[in-house]
């Protein structure tokens, strides 16, 4: 296929993701914005954080399964399946809450992770016909486009539950119907639209620039994993990604408990969690294009780097802030701004890094690895703040980046149009 039929192709690929990230974006945000709540009614508040672990990790295991797809069929069946997989879940969601079912329930959350992990293969179907020189602006306005829809969702959660309550239907489980029906519209439309396969495309593009004999196709996971562990630059993307995702997680999700250890009445609380944590999700998305653009003009390395920087400057600031509101958000911003970073330019130096037969397994592998990072963070982060303090996990969230610092000493090897180069 001809470089213009490529560039025609890539275009109207990032329309259509564009549209169905936002439609998505809101499908998973207004569920997830009463999970916890819809949990705690049916099974008790000691276990209402689960909700939230359940989907993580639902995500993460559904990357898998997911690249398979990709390698036979394309893009286009494996995120159209992935969404279909969300949609089954906020409809299971529904099913438990009516008929007060608690294994149900997490199963429903598990199943609704399937949503989020599309929602996360999507930035790299977003570069798979991306030149490289556009790769991090590209993959960045996906990301960005996700954030338009999340912060819409938590808005129609009160009007779904509204709807749903004549039926009999709880009211807190109103927004898993609506999550279920823009879920499979995104589904759909992609199903139809996203033609031709920009993975396919980009699979015939790299078969016809190989020399003749030279392609040798070590498709899955297990040589993914091979192939990362002997390349630095390959390791290094996907260490800035899981990294940048379990400091991020790891803080953000006991802030709202610090917040509460002030000692202030209910409502001037959750005001100030309004506050801190809308700084927070400003910095993770709305400056995603900017960190495109970073990296593509300086590259993806300085730009990991900036994120790492990011993220210790974040830790210091929440992690002295004591109970000061303008310093935790200011903490919470930057930490935002620091996964940013890392996430945007470590899957544009991970998409770099792997020879094209690879690629998908290697992301499917990066978005496990992340999915199960950011859910240990979770679940360790309420342990350390118990035995110990915010503060001292703000430094051993800081801690955690010297691995990643280690990587971006190395200089490695990177795969562009397939040729390895230095």
């Amino acid at each position: 296929m001809r470089a213009m039929q490529i560039d025609t192709v890539q275009r109207r690929t990032l329309r259509l993701l564009f549209v169905t990230q936002i439609i998505s974006g809101v499908g998973v945000a207004v569920g997830s914005s009463v999970g916890a709540l819809l949990a705690a009614d049916l099974a008790g508040v000691g276990v209402s954080g689960l909700a939230q672990s359940a989907a993580v990790i639902g995500a993460a295991l559904c990357a898998l399964p997911a690249t398979a797809i990709v390698h036979r069929f394309g893009r286009r069946p494996s995120l159209a399946t992935l969404y279909i997989v969300g949609a089954a879940g906020g409809a299971v969601v529904l099913t438990a809450a009516t008929r007060g079912s608690i294994p149900l329930l997490f199963l429903g959350f598990f199943l609704f992770g399937g949503a989020s992990a599309a929602n996360y293969q999507a930035r790299y179907a977003a570069v798979d016909l991306a030149p490289i020189a556009l790769r991090g602006r590209h993959l960045s306005l996906v990301i960005w486009a996700t954030t338009l829809g999340a912060a819409a969702g938590p808005n129609l959660a009160p009007v779904a539950g509204r709807l749903v309550g004549p039926y009999g239907v709880p009211t807190l489980a109103g927004p898993y119907l609506v999550s279920a029906v823009l879920l499979a519209l995104a589904s759909l439309l992609l199903l139809f639209l996203l033609r031709p396969d920009p993975a396919v495309v980009a699979r015939l593009a790299g078969e016809s620039s190989s020399a003749p004999g030279s392609a040798v196709f070590r498709r899955g996971v297990p040589a993914a994993f091979r192939f990362v562990l002997s390349h630095s630059s390959a390791r290094l993307g996907v260490c800035a990604v899981a990294v940048g995702n379990l400091i991020m997680v790891a803080v953000m999700a006991m802030t709202p408990v610090h917040i509460r250890n002030a000692g202030h009445d209910a409502e001037h609380t959750l005001g100030i969690v309004v506050i801190v944590l809308s700084c927070h999700v400003a910095g993770m998305y709305a400056f995603a294009p900017v960190m495109g653009w970073l990296t593509d003009r300086f590259g993806r390395r300085p730009v990991i780097f900036l994120g790492v920087a990011l993220l210790l400057v974040a830790c210091g600031l929440a992690g002295t802030a004591g109970y000061d509101t303008g310093r935790l958000a200011a903490g919470l911003m930057v930490l935002g701004l620091g996964w940013s970073a890392t996430i945007v330019a470590g899957s544009t130096l991970l998409n770099d890094s792997i020879p094209v037969d690879l690629r998908a397994s290697a992301q499917g592998l990066s978005d496990l690895v992340m999915g199960l990072a950011g859910a240990s963070a979770g679940a360790l982060s309420g342990l350390v703040v118990e035995l110990w303090s915010y503060p001292r996990l703000t430094l051993l969230a800081a801690l955690t980046t010297l691995p990643l610092i280690g990587l971006l000493a190395v200089r490695g090897r990177t795969y562009v149009s397939g040729e390895e180069t230095a």
